[in-house]
C-alpha cells in the first residue's frame, strides 16, 4: 500500500480525456452500434471519451453536429448529405450554413433499406407500393428522406399526405400488424438491423420484406442515387430462407471543419487510432465494418475530407500488435 502511494506520488498529473459526442440514429439501429464500436475500440487510444447519442437520424445529425456543443462526430447518409449540398447550391442560405463547414472523415458502408409489409399483403416489390400507407420513420431521419425521395423517383409524384406517417419503427410495426393503419414500414439500417434480427421465428406469420427489382421501369431513376444490395438470409435466419435484393444508400462518418489546436490534435489522433485499430473493428465490431475500407475515394462536388484525419488515413500503416515478450522488453510504443 505504502509502495503504491510512493509510486503514485512520482507520477505526473493525469491528463483528462477529451469529452466528445457522436450522433447516430435509433439506439436499436446500426449507426448506433457503429458509434459504440468507435467509442470502445478507437476513442481510448486517441485520449477521447466518446459518448454515443441516439437521435432521430441523419438530417437531425447534420444540425446537431453544426450547432450542438460537444458533438464532434456524426454518421450521415449520403443522400441526406447530398440533399443539403444540392439545396445550398440552389441558394438556400440555411442549407449552406449547415453543410458548408462539414467535412467527411471516412466513407463507411452501404445501408440497406428494409421495406416491411404484412405477411398476407399483395405487395411483393418496392414498385408495388404506390398509394400504400407508408411510414418512413421519424421526421429528421434518413429513412424518412429515403422513403419520400425514392417514392418520388419511382412514381414522379410525392407520397400523398394522407398516406404518409412519421412514427418510430416500433410504433409503426404495431400499427402495421394491429389496426393495419400502416401498410409499409421502412427501416434504414445496415444488416443485420437489430430491430429485425431480434424478431422471433413466429414473426414470419405476420411480416415479410419487399424486394427491389433493378430492371423495373420504376427503378431506373432511383439507381442514380441508390444502389441494389443483397439482403442475406444469414442476417435474418428467423425470417428468411433465401437471399434477395433490396436498395441501399451509402453512409459517412462526418465532422466539422474544426481548427482549434486541441480539437485538431484529438481528431488527428482519432484518425491514427482508426488506422491502428481497424483490424479490431473488423474482427470484433458490427459485421458492417467488414465492408469498410480506409481508402479515401474521390468525393462528389460539395463534399470535402477533413484534412487532419485524411492525412492520418492516407499515411495509414496499421501498427503491429505487440507480443507479451515485446511488451516486457519495453519495445511497444
Amino acid at each position: 500500500m505504502l509502495l503504491g502511494l510512493l509510486l503514485l506520488g512520482r507520477a505526473g498529473p493525469a491528463q483528462a480525456a477529451a469529452e466528445y459526442k457522436i450522433v447516430t440514429a435509433s439506439d436499436k439501429g446500426t449507426y448506433y452500434a457503429i458509434g459504440k464500436d468507435l467509442a470502445r475500440f478507437v476513442a481510448p487510444e486517441a485520449d477521447v471519451q466518446l459518448e454515443v447519442l441516439a437521435t432521430s437520424g441523419s438530417a437531425a445529425n447534420v444540425k446537431l453536429l453544426r450547432y450542438e456543443p460537444g458533438v464532434k462526430l456524426a454518421v450521415v447518409q449520403a443522400d441526406v448529405f447530398q440533399a443539403f449540398v444540392d439545396r445550398a447550391g440552389a441558394g438556400n442560405p440555411e442549407a449552406n450554413a449547415l453543410i458548408k463547414p462539414l467535412r467527411v472523415i471516412l466513407p463507411l458502408y452501404n445501408t440497406e433499406i428494409h421495406y416491411i409489409v404484412r405477411a398476407d399483403s399483395p405487395l411483393n416489390y418496392l414498385h408495388d407500393i404506390k398509394d400504400a400507407k407508408i411510414n418512413g420513420g421519424l421526421v429528421g431521419s434518413g429513412a424518412a428522406l429515403i422513403t419520400h425521395t425514392l417514392y418520388r423517383m419511382m412514381f414522379n409524384e410525392p407520397i400523398p399526405e394522407a398516406q404518409a406517417s412519421f412514427m418510430s419503427n416500433e410504433e409503426a410495426l404495431v400499427k402495421l400488424i394491429g389496426d393495419k393503419s400502416v401498410d409499409v414500414v421502412v427501416v434504414a439500417a445496415g444488416q443485420p438491423a437489430p430491430l429485425i434480427a431480434n424478431m422471433k421465428p413466429e414473426a414470419q406469420k405476420f411480416i415479410k420484406l419487399l424486394k427491389f427489382d433493378p430492371n423495373s421501369p420504376y427503378s431506373r431513376q432511383a439507381l442514380g442515387t441508390y444502389a441494389p444490395a443483397t439482403v442475406r438470409a444469414a442476417s435474418y435466419p428467423n425470417l428468411l430462407s433465401e437471399d434477395f435484393t433490396t436498395i441501399s444508400v451509402g453512409a459517412f462518418l462526418v465532422t466539422y471543419d474544426f481548427n482549434l489546436k486541441d480539437t485538431v490534435g484529438h481528431l488527428s489522433k482519432l484518425g491514427r487510432s482508426l488506422c491502428n485499430n481497424f483490424s479490431r473493428l473488423q474482427a470484433d465490431g458490427h459485421p458492417k465494418w467488414k465492408e469498410v475500407s480506409l481508402k479515401l475515394p474521390e468525393l462528389g462536388s460539395g463534399w470535402t475530407y477533413y484534412a487532419p484525419t485524411a492525412r492520418e488515413l492516407r499515411n495509414c500503416t496499421p501498427r503491429k500488435r505487440c507480443s507479451n515478450e515485446e511488451r516486457i522488453l519495453g519495445l511497444c510504443n
